[in-house]
């Protein structure tokens, strides 16, 4: 059980971080970097603030992927005789494959971005007139995509919260018996 119990842990600590950072840059860091003074610090500052989270949101996601594959080989015998685990499992797994889909965009479109350095800009995804055309389209999916991100991760969240009471001893009894007896 020691296993699985480093597993969860991997799998939430990885999934709040992925969650939580890219809901306070979202909330916090683009909209501050329009505060920096100049046009052309906006770019400066909000690159420089995503710059730095990348790393970390790597090895975020990363914790999460390494506990969730864990998880899914400690939980094989589960997918297989407890009611409403397979679904659970198949849907967690699409939402996870969206999130890393949308996050892998992001990060593309705002490597974009911080390649241009200083761009003027109002904030960290509003470019202005004199932003380059290149740099103001990639701001403008981010502008959404920044949202998207953390509506992911955060419905990862709560399907995972849905998945630990499953976890329930009660659950566990009541799925056994209801994918026995149909």
């Amino acid at each position: 059980m020691a296993r699985a119990t480093v597993f969860h842990q991997l799998h939430d600590l990885g999934l709040a971080a992925w969650f939580g950072g890219t809901l306070a840059n979202a909330v916090a860091l683009n909209p501050a970097a329009g505060q920096s003074g100049s046009s052309t610090r906006v770019g400066a500052v909000a690159n420089e603030g995503w710059d730095r989270w990348t790393p970390v949101n790597a090895a975020a996601i990363g914790a999460h992927l390494v506990g969730a594959a864990g998880l899914l080989k400690h939980d094989a015998g589960r997918l297989k005789v407890q009611k409403g685990v397979p679904s659970m499992a198949a849907t967690k797994t699409a939402v996870t494959v969206a999130a890393l889909g949308v996050t892998a965009y992001s990060r593309m479109l705002g490597q974009r971005v911080s390649r241009h350095g200083a761009v003027p800009a109002a904030d960290g995804t509003t470019p202005e007139a004199s932003t380059p055309p290149d740099v103001a389209s990639a701001q403008k999916q981010l502008k959404a995509l920044q949202w998207v991100v953390p509506a992911l991760t955060g419905t990862l969240l709560a399907i995972s919260s849905y998945a630990a009471e499953q976890y329930r001893p009660e659950e566990v009894g009541k799925g056994l018996v209801q994918r026995l007896l149909p």
